[in-house]
């Protein structure tokens, strides 16, 4: 297996957010890759410009950041399909996509999807997240750094300047060359632009710690909390149906949160996110994930101030 390291670079509507195109508010301009072997050991490279089709204007803070101008792309630039076809096929078949932060291989797919060649990536996609990597690896796991901040903490050396496409995809993968392999072939994520459709393609991955489920779509959010894979609670380690001691709630529009215990392994949280398809449907990431009894009661607390607003909002309307 060969490890993909890649970056993009793109534009954005020049004229604001009233007038860009919905179905590809971000179109790809530049596309920068480093391939590393099995031994996470770099073994070639890839770098193509791309000519705009959609946003013929550079807007000003692309043109700023990526120092570029139109005319380059139109003359050095290829047509976006030609170019993603010769890229996967320079990836080739065994390959392991990467990248700093979860964009890059939305904004893939979603050009992609906008020129019809969605069907040369099957997703669900499995991927290596290297900024989430290095927080796992040399931080709390939580904290989300640039790719400068973990150059300049890990000591590599600055050949380039940042924010061209082959330049940051060389430094994300001299990040990953430093992570720890008990890391790296462990947290790997799991990319949903093209999520499970049908419930045998429903997702459960078991991580050190946690529980990830990623369901099949539904019409509404009220289907998916009634759906009893989701809103089961099990223990990471027993993998047996535990007791809640606190049911699904709602906290925003977009998630939901419980309690539950395991007399063996202790308290664990779960958090349900609900995420909306392109096409207007439903489907839910849930994570179980082992907590702290001091989080427990964090969750107690945080239910009982939304019971208190909802209670407060209710008296108020009267």
């Amino acid at each position: 297996m060969n490890y993909i390291v890649f970056d993009l670079e793109w534009n954005q509507c020049p004229y604001g957010k009233g007038q860009e195109n919905e179905r590809i508010p971000f179109e790809i301009i530049e596309i920068g890759a480093v391939k590393l072997n099995s031994e996470r050991q770099i073994i070639d490279q890839y770098q193509v410009l791309i000519q705009p089709r959609v946003y013929k204007k550079l807007h000003h803070r692309t043109r700023e950041i990526i120092q570029m101008d139109m005319k380059l792309l139109e003359r050095e630039g290829i047509p976006f399909y030609r170019a993603v076809k010769e890229f996967l096929k320079w990836c080739g078949e065994d390959a392991l996509f990467c990248s700093w932060g979860n964009s890059d291989l939305l904004e893939l797919q979603r050009n992609m999807k906008y020129y019809g060649i969605l069907q040369l990536l099957k997703g669900p996609i499995r991927y290596l997240d290297v900024q989430k990597l290095f927080s796992i690896d040399r931080e709390d796991g939580d904290s989300r750094r640039s790719l400068e901040y973990a150059v300049d903490e890990l000591e590599i050396e600055k050949q380039q300047e940042f924010h061209r496409a082959l330049a940051d995809s060389w430094y994300t993968a001299k990040v990953l060359m430093r992570l720890r392999s008990e890391i790296v072939d462990t947290f790997y994520s799991i990319d949903c632009y093209q999520n499970p459709k049908r419930k045998e393609e429903e997702i459960k991955v078991f991580y050190p710690g946690y529980e990830k489920f990623i369901s099949r779509e539904f019409d509404s959010k009220e289907e998916v909390m009634a759906d009893k894979e989701i809103t089961s609670s099990r223990c990471h380690l027993c993998r047996k149906n535990i007791r809640k001691k606190i049911r699904w709630f709602a906290a925003g529009q977009k998630n939901y949160y419980c309690l539950a215990y395991c007399p063996v392994h202790g308290w664990m949280k779960g958090k349900i996110r609900m995420k909306k398809t392109e096409q207007g449907r439903v489907f839910a990431v849930k994570t179980m994930k082992y907590t702290t009894e001091e989080e427990a009661i964090e969750i107690r607390t945080k239910k009982e101030e939304i019971k208190r607003k909802r209670r407060a909002r209710k008296k108020g309307e009267k």
